[in-house]
């Protein structure tokens, strides 16, 4: 690739924005003869906001514009946080490289708190992710979870108008942000499980651009993907969506992938937590997602499917 300019189509909020920047300074640092373009958009799912992503068609909404402009030729690569990408992608399309990961834990935000364990009883909680929901009931059954979506910025407004004692966001999104002074504690792995693929970076195309495919290989993150991959395959062997309240964290050990997961009715009341370890990332997800069905995820799945 000589000389080419890479159109990339990316969501107009301001952390996806962020991805974006971050991918196009990757991609012409590693690549100098090649330019990148943004083509910023606006999607249902960002434009929807008085409805949880479950009742309004899932995380794919995030990413349908994206790939229309791609299938038109306006785009020729589109960047995702990869929590936001669906676990069964789209056939004409794949993902073709993962960035560095980020922390991966979720953070407490308060402007009265520094901790779940400080909160007063009944008190206010905001997030419409079931997984959130889950974790904290299962902490504390007396709290309050109340939805709160939109961006990042958006969501601390809404805690700053007091009508909250506390939310609930990614860590990587908000010192992304720059906004980091607002984490009072980080809920981390293994105590609190994240969302799969959260921390990391995605680049996505369509599947007969060879070219694009070969070339994004390069700035692919082998050690980040090996454990993003895991969870994803995971998640897609228990068709897990935005309406099933599943954590799941993979890392490398000594070669190997340690992966563990958590599923949960969405009041908290019943977790099944399991963890397996296998050389191969997929297998590994397999593996897990397996046990975890055994271990009864499949009757929870099947009530958040109702």
């Amino acid at each position: 690739m000589t000389n080419q300019t890479i159109t990339i189509a990316t969501r107009n909020s301001p952390l996806a924005l962020w991805q974006a920047k971050y991918a196009a300074r990757l991609i012409e640092g590693y690549f100098p003869q090649i330019k990148t373009q943004l083509l910023p958009m606006s999607t249902k799912g960002d434009e929807i906001l008085d409805k949880s992503l479950s009742k309004i068609g899932g995380k794919g909404l995030f990413l349908k514009e994206l790939e229309q402009a791609m299938l038109a030729g306006k785009a020729d690569i589109a960047v995702h946080s990869m929590k936001d990408v669906p676990a069964d992608m789209p056939k004409d399309f794949v993902i073709c490289s993962i960035f560095e990961r980020h922390d991966v834990s979720d953070a407490f935000v308060s402007n009265d708190y520094n901790t779940i364990d400080e909160l007063p009883q009944g008190a206010m909680i905001g997030t419409s992710s079931l997984r959130r929901q889950a974790q904290l009931l299962a902490l504390r059954p007396d709290l309050r979870i109340l939805p709160l979506r939109g961006n990042v910025q958006t969501r601390l407004q809404k805690l700053d108008d007091n009508g909250y004692d506390a939310i609930i966001l990614a860590t990587a999104g908000l010192e992304r942000m720059s906004l980091d002074s607002r984490i009072k504690s980080k809920l981390k792995p293994k105590a609190w499980l994240p969302a799969v693929g959260q921390g990391a970076v995605g680049v996505e195309c369509l599947a007969n651009r060879i070219d694009l495919v070969d070339l994004m290989a390069e700035l692919n993150h082998k050690a980040t993907s090996k454990c993003v991959n895991a969870e994803r395959a995971m998640n897609k062997l228990l068709n897990g969506s935005c309406s099933s309240a599943i954590g799941a964290y993979a890392e490398l050990k000594k070669g190997s992938i340690e992966i563990q997961a958590v599923v949960c009715t969405p009041d908290g009341k019943t977790i099944i937590r399991q963890r397996v370890e296998d050389h191969d990332e997929e297998e590994a997800g397999l593996q897990l997602a397996f046990s975890l069905l055994a271990a009864g995820a499949a009757e929870i799945l099947e009530q958040a499917d109702d």
